[in-house]
This record gives structure tokens, C-alpha cells and sequence, in this order.
């Protein structure tokens, strides 16, 4: 559906309806088995973007708004919404009759409380999401009333509940949300109530016969399991064992060989909200990553074709910035830029290390570190494997390190005791939302997860995230982009890779798993079993 903007000085109130289908006796019901590769480290969506953790959290707690395939508004929690002729205020009507798991009654307070006290504080994407509003009146239940330093339209694109998750006030209010029990217990307004996890086996999610949508959700019951062997996991789906399995779950090596089989089907819907982008963090505070000319070099030495046609067989598209080309549409991305060749320049590394003193020992070795890499399944390992080999045919030897996920977490955002990272980032619709909390001195923000893990901080570029965020204007935000990315392809504190391209694989007796922009991380409310 489409969602008019305000238009010519008037205030414009938008209404959403809710759309759906009616399930016949034969679609409703049943337990639906998918794949949550790895285990999540919580529960806490509001606390953290991991991946495993958008795989369940988004069943269990609603946001303002979802998004259809197209990026439009769908209502969730706000039935509609009215912009400013400023663009300050932006005032969300309120679902009534909406419960909490507990029983509780969800009113506009609910929503003041997780934007002010916890999504603004602790959430990695958050901070810039809502960087604008300045507070939230509640004149009744119903009611939130965003006020806003300067016009923030991109907001609005930050509502789904896998992004900004609506969380009880009544449960976290008076306690720190990084040690409250609700990490592990979760209670939402969602489609499914959590029941059981069963650490190392699989968690366990429950229909709630008092979902706001009427008739919804179809499924009796969700069962993310965890399988951490990714034979075993693809197994699982050859034989029916599970249904689902996105986000990599199932090799691409797997993947394009169960795509041909009778009952299987293979998509890459359900993503189109995300931009996906794989990447190298480095420490840029100490030697030798503190220097970027060894950054350079190792965009130089890496070869993003290969990485793209043999390990994720041709799923992705090399970067060539620090922004998706698929900022193209909004005339963000910037082409042209240096030090991001689709294929290897060895000799160009060398000269660049050369030049910056970076000269081989007897041994050939130039600089050593220790790489780590996102556990998130094989094909991250067979990529270390190629970095390790690319890397030391320009003199860096790399050892490898693959840990758990809360481990990996702690030591790379919490510890800060890395050397190099591999990992991806959503760049999400809009930069401000998915790009800023990579390099802004602001999002240097220690302890929480997916944001500025380098340290870097360069005051000019500072400057321009900020002017960014607040440009109205479509040519003159153009050109600060622009700018952001000449001065990150020379500084290089991450080293694109390549934009992703997620496959979802699934038994073709699952239906309408890809209504939602948000694919995996979508509520699945409207998903079910044909016989």
C-alpha cells in the first residue's frame, strides 16, 4: 500500500490499514521448524542487531510499523501517523486493545519509555535512529507524540520490530536493560509468546491466542533449533526435518544444489529492507592497523570476484565504497572511487606497503595478526581460509580465530581486543540509519555491539555525518555523501568486501514467509503449512 507525505504546508494524517488473508481450517495450525544458525547470545533485540537474535525477537515483539516487499508502511503497533508542516513533530496513533504477553495493557508510555530510556541508550542503531527526537508526550494512552530537534524523515523507515522493538515499561523500567531478565525472557506483543529455550537444542515459541490481528497468526507453534554443523543442517532440510533455513543457514554451496530438488525452493526475497554488506574492521589505534596505507593494501590484495563466485557462487556484487550501490536510487553512491578493485592488485599492495615502510623481513612477512572471523557458519570460515592465502602473497600473515558468538561479541565490541574483524553490516534504506554507526566519533560507544569497533574518529567526517543526517535538500545531500565517501575510501578504518546477497531456502509447503520487507526478521504471522 502506498503512504502519502505531506505535502505543501499541510498536516497530513496518514491512515494504514492492516492487511492480511482469511486462513481456511486446513492452513491454520501446526508447528513450523526452522533453522537459527548460530545460537543467539540473548534474546535482547533492543540491546543487540546480532543475527541469530533477529531470527526469533522479531516473532515475539512488534515495532510501530512493518514494511512490505515494496519498503511501504504497514501498521503494527501505530494504526496511523500525522508528520508536521515542519517536519518536528510526527504523532503516532496508538493500537488500542493491545496486550502484553502478561496480560498488561501496551499504551503510549510503553513506547516514550523504550525510545527515551532504552532504544536512544542502548541499542547500537538507536542513537542515530532517533537521534532527533528530543522527547515523546503521552497526552493519553493512544497517543505518542515525537518531538524532533530537526526533521528526521528517515525515522520512519526505523519502526519494524526487528529495528526498534517495543518493550514493557512495566517490566524494565528502574533496572539497567543490559542485565534485566527480560534478555532471556522475553514478553511482547507479538504473534508468538516464548515458552522454552532449551540452550544448545532449540527455542520455542507459542501461539498468542490474543494477538492484536484477528484470525492471526495461522501456526500453532515456531521451533527455532540450533544446528551447528552445517552438513547437518542442510540434511535437516533435505529430509524435512526443518523448512527454513535463511541468513546462510544453508551453505550457497548446498543451496544451489537443493534448489533443484522436487519440494525445496530457494529465494532471495525477504531481504530488500536490509542492504547487507560484508566487510574487514581493523583496530585503528594500534600498530599496524593504526596506519591506512596498510588498510589500502589490503583492499588492494583481496579479490571480491573470487570471494563472490566461489564461496557465496556468485551471490553478491563487489563493493566499490563504503556505501551499497543500491544508494543509487537516491543518489547517494558515489562511483569512481579508488582502492576497491573487483579483483586482486597484488603488485599495487606491495607498492603501497612499501611506501609506507611496511618492508618483508628474510621470511617475506611484512606484519602479523590475528583475524577474526564472524561464526556464523562455514562459508565465513572458507573466506578466512582465502584472506589468509591472498593476504600472505603481499606479506601479512594472518592467524585465523572462529569462537562462539557471545565470545567473539565481547572481544570485538566490549574488549576491543582484536586486530582485524571480519564481519557485515545492514547498511539499511538510509546511511543515517545503518552507515553513521560505523564510522561517527559518537558511535564509539564501548560494549555495544555494531557500532564503531575501530575507534576511528575524524572530525571532518564527523561534521559531515551530522550535515548529512539534517539535508533536506536531494543535490546538496548528494554531494556530503559524496564527500563521506572520498574521505572513507582513503581513510579505509573498514574495508568493504562485497554486498551480499542472502538466499532463504524453504520447504515449499511453507507459504507467506516473504510478506515482509524484513524476510527472516519479520514477525511471520501471516506464514503457514499447506497440507
Amino acid at each position: 500500500m502506498s503512504v502519502s507525505k505531506w505535502i505543501g504546508g499541510a498536516v497530513v494524517a496518514v491512515g494504514l490499514l492492516a492487511g492480511g488473508q482469511t486462513a481456511t481450517a486446513q492452513e491454520a495450525g501446526g508447528t513450523f521448524v526452522y533453522i537459527v544458525q548460530p545460537e543467539p547470545p540473548s534474546l535482547a533485540s533492543y540491546l543487540s542487531t546480532s543475527g541469530p537474535i533477529g531470527l526469533v525477537a522479531p516473532k515475539i515483539y512488534d515495532g510501530l510499523f512493518d514494511y512490505d516487499n515494496d519498503l511501504n508502511i504497514v501498521p503494527a503497533l501505530a494504526e496511523s501517523y500525522e508528520v508536521s508542516t515542519d517536519g518536528k513533530t510526527v504523532t503516532f496513533n496508538l493500537r488500542q486493545g493491545v496486550s502484553w504477553h502478561d496480560g498488561e495493557p501496551f499504551t503510549s508510555a510503553d513506547v516514550q519509555f523504550t525510545v527515551m530510556e532504552v532504544l536512544k541508550k542502548v541499542h547500537p542503531r538507536g542513537p542515530n535512529s532517533f537521534r532527533e527526537v528530543t522527547s515523546i508526550d503521552t497526552p493519553d494512552a493512544h497517543t505518542a507524540i515525537f518531538n524532533l530537534e530537526n526533521p528526521a524523515p528517515y525515522m520512519l523507515r526505523a519502526l519494524s520490530g526487528y529495528e526498534s522493538p517495543i518493550v514493557p515499561k512495566h517490566l524494565l523500567e528502574g533496572q539497567d536493560p543490559r542485565s534485566a531478565p527480560l534478555a532471556n525472557n522475553p514478553v511482547g506483543t507479538g504473534a508468538y509468546k516464548f515458552v522454552e529455550w532449551k540452550k544448545g537444542q532449540y527455542v520455542r515459541l507459542d501461539k498468542n491466542e490474543n494477538y492484536w490481528r484477528p484470525g492471526l497468526p495461522y501456526l500453532d507453534r515456531i521451533v527455532g533449533r540450533f544446528i551447528p554443523d552445517a552438513s547437518t543442517r542442510t540434511a535437516a532440510m533435505e529430509n524435512g526435518e526443518v523448512m527454513y533455513g535463511a541468513y546462510g543457514a544453508i551453505p550457497n554451496i548446498d543451496a544451489v544444489r537443493l534448489r533443484d530438488m522436487d519440494g525445496i525452493s530457494v529465494t532471495t526475497d525477504g531481504y530488500s529492507m536490509i542492504n547487507p554488506m560484508s566487510l574487514i574492521e581493523f583496530d585503528t589505534t594500534e600498530a599496524p592497523f593504526d596506519n591506512p596505507a596498510i588498510r589500502q593494501a589490503i583492499s588492494m590484495a583481496l579479490d571480491r570476484e573470487f570471494l563472490i563466485e566461489n564461496i557465496w557462487f556468485g551471490y553478491g556484487k563487489p563493493a566499490t565504497s563504503a556505501l551499497s550501490t543500491n544508494f543509487s536510487a537516491t543518489g547517494l553512491y558515489k562511483e569512481g572511487l579508488p582502492n576497491y578493485p573487483a579483483n586482486a592488485d597484488i603488485e599495487a599492495a606491495k607498492a603501497l606497503l612499501d611506501e609506507a615502510g611496511f618492508k618483508p623481513d628474510s621470511d617475506g612477512v611484512r606484519a602479523k595478526a590475528v583475524l577474526d572471523l564472524i561464526p556464523y557458519g562455514e562459508d565465513w570460515r572458507r573466506a578466512g581460509e582465502y584472506m589468509k592465502q591472498a593476504l600472505g602473497d603481499v606479506g601479512i600473515e594472518l592467524e585465523l580465530r572462529y569462537e562462539d558468538v557471545p565470545t567473539w561479541l565481547k572481544r570485538v565490541y566490549a574488549d576491543y581486543d582484536f586486530a582485524m574483524n571480519v564481519n557485515y553490516f545492514y547498511q539499511l534504506p538510509d546511511p543515517v540509519l545503518g552507515v553513521h554507526r560505523h564510522y561517527g566519533t559518537d558511535q564509539i560507544r564501548q560494549g555495544t555491539h555494531f557500532v564503531n569497533s575501530t575507534r576511528y574518529s575524524n572530525p571532518k567526517l564527523d561534521s559531515l555525518l551530522a550535515a548529512g543526517a539534517m539535508e533536506a535538500d536531494a543535490t546538496k545531500r548528494s554531494e556530503i555523501y559524496g564527500d563521506i565517501q572520498k574521505i572513507l575510501a582513503e581513510d579505509m578504518p573498514v574495508v568493504n568486501l562485497f554486498e551480499m546477497q542472502f538466499l532463504t531456502v524453504y520447504n515449499d509447503k511453507l507459504k507467506d514467509h516473504a510478506t515482509s520487507a524484513l524476510g527472516a526478521y519479520g514477525p511471520f504471522e501471516r506464514a503457514w503449512l499447506a497440507q
